[in-house]
């Protein structure tokens, strides 16, 4: 097989000499070089979607492809189309010979040099409707690389090449006929014609055949075009975290058959893909196998992008202390080979996995490689500018961003980091951070607790960006995008919007675990709502024995463990864990949503264990860490423990004020268990005032008013969650405040509306 030159080729040349002999009219010279240069630029500059990428016949045209692309299209001949003219060009090399003068005429529909415009016979006058091309553009550069590679074919790979092009030529020759009646089926080489020999005899059979007849066969391929496919490939699968299609791996694995040579890129396109799907073995093994064929053809460049890459393989299947040890080494030998751009990577990536993994990193740290948090950003923006690394530069202003969120630090600073992102990303076009950004920016608003905006940012990344985002990010924000809709109470949408995760994407056994694993929390949550704990214990086991979850994920798995032992009242197991979480957390590294977090689940813990006087200390810590922060879900939380506290030592006036001024903010939270508990506080201190006041004033009306008020309100939104302890604890509470103002039907309405929530929870069981 050649190395360049196709058949299909030398149909493109054969309109590019139509297009250059000024016989396509203006009407249709746009959709002649649209078809043209659609097949000759890279792949990726085309923004082509990888569904079209993906088949065999997009990289090699068929006759078919050039019939459909030039049969509408009328020619400067009048009643002859672009596609008449071309099929004659294809029949008129009618021998090995014309092949070659075909090729040998290529030189003349290109600008002359300088050197040949001195040099060039003044006897002979340019043609003044011929269109020569430039010598650099995309044309004219095809045609220079298709004559150079004809010109150093050999003889016999010149044979070969002449008879794969009159294959490809064969199934046009029914369409040839209908123009040139005299063409038979030896037209496709005239000596055949001229000597008068037929297809049965014994030196056309000597010549010809071995030649497959079969119109069905597919385009020839060459090397050049594989290696433009596998860098295709590879460029996405490094930018997007997907796996390589299957219908792509079946034509490669076609081609291998077709004994087209595959260049050794192939072995790292398999690395990715073995990768991707969580095989070990083979990944390591066609790792080594790419770069000791580097290493054989090229210098020792490229040893840093080999340790590189075994260094965050290995990371990514749990070997922390092999991963940072092939780092340092990357890093080292990135210093001695100069190379900034791999340097500089090496340095983000190991900023973000001591982020990760902090307890891993105690080495890295006593070595002083990157230093303080604040210090390696600075480095890396620095850096990034001095070697235009756009996208490292924005990496690095988000990671910034999230650093002053998780210090608790002001928010302005991290909306500042963002714009700059943001700008930087527009005037760059790099296209591949902005679904980082926007994730960003949902998390800002998320923690400010306008839950709205923070929804619209996911929806606007979802709508506008997801095709040009990298696969993990699209899979965070739909995972986000549900947990949003079931903080509503929304489940089903809930599980439909992670349904709507493209099935391909789960292909990658990371992206699948970790898609996995939130779709267990969400199942989880409801049936710890639903009080369905045997279920909810069962899914917790489950998702225990998924690996390497993140962070954030497992900080809320943990929580909700924390939430079945306290419904099943077992607050010394639940107070064991929430002590093993806190000790595991660096109040240094931690991020300061967790530590909030901690704290007031200690502090709700006392209150439900009967003794909440014990935990008002650390709900204040949390409250005042809260504020500080602008963390204000974490705060309004904070808040209502502390209004809970207040109501057990019967400061009910104070409790009621504190609660009622946080409602707003509340409800702008858009969280139905938030929600639900404040307005379960707010009726108790409401009752206690009444229950205060003397029997029959106004007060202890108005008091117990708010109290069936609010008590419909906390009712409200646990059903929406689907909360049954909450609904006929809200149940009871309002039975009794019926039963106390004597309307014994109401109070009995409500006593029996109790007992149907329970029994159809039982049912539901």
């Amino acid at each position: 097989m050649s190395r360049y030159l196709t058949p299909s080729k030398v149909g493109l040349l054969a309109l590019i000499s139509l297009y250059t002999d000024s016989v396509v009219p203006s009407t249709a010279t746009i959709p002649v070089l649209s078809f043209l240069v659609s097949h000759l630029l890279p792949i990726e500059s085309l923004g082509v979607a990888d569904e079209v990428v993906s088949s065999h016949c997009d990289f090699t045209i068929t006759v078919d492809s050039f019939r459909k692309a030039t049969i509408i299209l009328a020619s400067g001949i009048p009643g002859r189309t672009i596609w008449d003219l071309l099929l004659k060009k294809l029949w008129e090399i009618s021998s090995f010979d014309a092949l070659h003068c075909f090729f040998d005429t290529l030189p003349f529909i290109l600008e002359k040099t300088a050197e040949e415009s001195q040099n060039a016979d003044g006897d002979r006058a340019a043609n003044s409707k011929l269109i020569l091309l430039s010598r650099v553009s995309p044309l004219g550069a095809f045609v220079r690389r298709a004559q150079l590679e004809f010109t150093r074919l050999q003889f016999h790979d010149g044979i070969v090449f002449w008879k794969n092009f009159v294959s490809y030529r064969a199934s046009t020759l029914q369409l040839w006929k209908r123009r040139n009646p005299a063409a038979g089926r030896s037209s496709f080489d005239s000596n055949l014609h001229e000597h008068r020999l037929g297809m049965d005899d014994r030196l056309t059979e000597l010549v010809y055949g071995d030649i497959t007849w079969d119109a069905r066969k597919q385009p020839g391929v060459s090397t050049d075009d594989i290696e433009k496919l596998l860098e295709y490939q590879v460029d996405k699968m490094q930018k997007m975290g997907n796996r390589l299609p299957p219908l792509m791996k079946d034509q490669f694995r076609k081609m291998t058959k077709s004994g087209v040579t595959i260049p050794s890129l192939s072995h790292y396109l398999q690395f990715l893909d073995s990768w991707k799907a969580g095989d070990y073995t083979s990944s390591f093994d066609n790792l080594h196998r790419y770069f000791d064929y580097t290493m054989h053809n090229r210098d020792r460049t490229f040893y840093q992008y080999a340790l590189l890459n075994l260094a965050i393989l290995q990371a990514d299947f749990g070997c922390y202390s092999d991963s940072i040890i092939a780092m340092e080494e990357t890093i080292s030998t990135a210093r001695e080979n100069n190379d900034m751009g791999c340097l500089n990577y090496s340095l983000s990536w190991l900023y973000h996995f001591s982020k990760a993994h902090p307890k891993d990193m105690g080495e890295v740290q006593k070595k002083g490689v990157l230093g303080a948090d604040k210090d390696a950003l600075a480095f890396l923006k620095a850096k990034a500018k001095e070697t235009n690394m756009w996208s490292l530069l924005s990496t690095s202003l988000l990671s910034e961003a999230k650093l002053a969120l998780s210090n608790g630090e002001n928010v302005s600073h991290a909306f500042e980091c963002l714009l700059k992102a943001s700008h930087l990303n527009v005037t760059k076009n790099v296209v591949n951070a902005i679904g980082s950004q926007m994730m960003m920016q949902s998390s800002i608003y998320g923690r400010l607790g306008v839950t709205c905006q923070s929804w619209l940012s996911g929806e606007l990344f979802l709508r506008c960006y997801a095709n040009q985002s990298p696969i993990e990010d699209v899979m965070h924000c739909v995972c986000k995008s549900a947990y949003l809709l079931a903080q509503r109470g929304r489940y089903y949408e809930a599980l439909d919007r992670m349904n709507e995760v493209d099935q391909e994407s789960l292909r990658t056994l990371k992206y699948y675990q970790y898609w996995t694993a939130y779709l267990g929390m969400l199942k989880l949550q409801r049936h710890l709502h639903k009080d369905n704990l045997v279920a909810a214990e069962h899914i917790l086991s489950q998702i225990h024995t998924i690996p390497f979850l993140g962070q954030d994920l497992l900080f809320t798995v943990v929580t909700l463990e924390i939430d079945l032992h306290v419904r099943r009242r077992d607050f010394s197991k639940a107070m064991s864990i929430l002590e093993n979480l806190a000790s595991k957390l660096n109040d240094e590294e931690a991020d300061v949503a967790q530590r909030i977090k901690i704290m007031t689940l200690k502090a709700r813990i006392f209150d439900r264990a009967g003794i909440p006087q014990k935990g008002f200390s650390v709900a204040l810590r949390a409250a005042n860490l809260a504020h500080r922060a602008l963390l204000l879900p974490g705060l309004w939380e904070a808040v209502g423990v502390v209004g809970r506290i207040l109501i057990s030592i019967k400061e009910y006036a104070a409790a009621a004020r504190l609660l009622e001024s946080i409602m707003p903010q509340v409800l702008e939270c858009e969280d139905c268990d938030l929600a639900g508990g404040i307005f379960r506080f707010l009726a108790d201190a409401h009752m206690g005032m009444a229950g205060q006041a003397k029997t029959g004033t106004l007060q202890r009306k108005e008091g117990l008013t708010k109290a069936l008020e609010c008590l419909d309100r906390s009712f409200d939104q646990f059903s929406r969650i689907e909360d049954i302890k909450g609904q006929y604890e809200m149940m009871a509470k309002k039975a009794t405040i019926m039963h106390l103002n004597g309307d014994l039907v109401l109070a009995n309405d409500c006593a029996a509306k109790y007992l149907d929530i329970k029994q159809a929870a039982k049912e539901h069981f």
